[in-house]
């Protein structure tokens, strides 16, 4: 019988040795961080179908789970960009991508 020794590291620890993970892992927290900033804004009806989206360049993505969200969210974009830079989290664009589930 072959024993293999098994090392298990945590996500943390695996991003330290990776910087692309790392890189990743930082584009996620940054997302995280500007939803958590925004989220009192999201009508609390809407807010269990927008998720974060990628973070990258400035550039952030809102992840959304039907048009309806879609429509009232493009309404709020101008108040959410007022909020992240008041916050000092600013973003370039803000993007609304409506993905389909089946």
């Amino acid at each position: 019988m072959n024993v293999r020794s098994q090392h298990q590291f945590t996500l943390l620890q695996a991003s330290e040795n990776n910087p692309g993970l790392a890189k990743l892992m930082a584009q996620q927290k940054a997302s995280l961080s500007r939803l958590r900033a925004i989220e009192m804004l999201i009508p609390a009806p809407l807010r269990p179908f927008v998720k974060s989206g990628p973070f990258e360049d400035g550039a952030w993505c809102l992840m959304l789970s039907n048009n309806t969200t879609a429509a009232k969210l493009r309404q709020l974009l101008p108040t959410f960009e007022e909020k992240l830079r008041a916050t000092g989290l600013e973003v370039t664009s803000i993007r609304l991508k409506v993905s389909r589930q089946p």
